[in-house]
C-alpha cells in the first residue's frame, strides 16, 4: 500500500507547490483569463442582442415589403384599369369617327348617285323629246304630203282657232 498512500513530505511539498502555483496563477493568469472570458461572454451577449434586433428588423422589413408589394399591385391594377379605359375610349372614338366618315361617304355617294340619276333622266328626256319631234315630223310630213291633206288640216286648224 505504500504505492497508494503518499508520504507526509510529499503531501507537504505538494501542498506548498500547489499554493505557490495558485498565487502565481491568481496574480498573473486568472485576471487575463477572467477578462477574456468576460469579454467573450459580453461579445456573445452583444451578438445575440444584435441577432434579435436584426431578426426584428427583418420581420418589420418583410411586413413593409408585403405592404409595398400590395401597394404596387394596387397601383398596377389601377394603371391597367386606366389603360383599358383609355384604350376602350380610343377604340370607341375611332369607331365613332369611322362611322361619321362612312356616313359622310355614303351621303356623298347618294348625292353623286342622285345627281347622276337626275342628269341621266334629263338626258333621257332630251332624247325622248328629240325622238318625239322626229316622229311628229315624219307623221306631219306623211299627212301633209298631198295638197288636199294640207287644205283639210288648215281648215281644221282655222275652226279650232275660231272656237277659242
Amino acid at each position: 500500500m505504500d504505492i497508494v498512500t503518499p508520504a507526509i513530505g510529499q503531501i507537504f511539498w505538494g501542498g506548498i507547490t500547489f499554493i505557490i502555483l495558485l498565487i502565481i496563477l491568481a496574480k498573473y493568469a486568472w485576471k487575463p483569463i477572467l477578462n477574456a472570458v468576460n469579454q467573450r461572454e459580453k461579445t456573445i451577449e452583444e451578438s445575440l442582442e444584435l441577432a434579435e434586433r436584426t431578426k426584428l428588423e427583418m420581420k418589420t422589413m418583410q411586413a413593409e415589403n408585403k405592404a409595398l408589394l400590395k401597394e404596387a399591385k394596387i397601383e398596377r391594377d389601377a394603371m391597367l384599369k386606366d389603360a383599358k379605359g383609355i384604350t376602350s375610349k380610343m377604340i370607341s372614338d375611332a369607331k365613332g369617327t369611322a362611322k361619321e366618315e362612312a356616313n359622310k361617304l355614303v351621303a356623298a355617294a347618294r348625292e353623286s348617285i342622285n345627281s347622276q340619276k337626275a342628269a341621266a333622266i334629263t338626258e333621257l328626256k332630251t332624247q325622248v323629246a328629240a325622238f318625239s319631234i322626229e316622229i311628229a315630223e315624219k307623221v306631219v310630213r306623211g299627212e301633209l304630203s298631198s295638197e288636199e291633206k294640207q287644205k283639210t288640216l288648215a281648215d281644221k286648224l282655222v275652226e279650232d282657232i275660231n272656237l277659242n
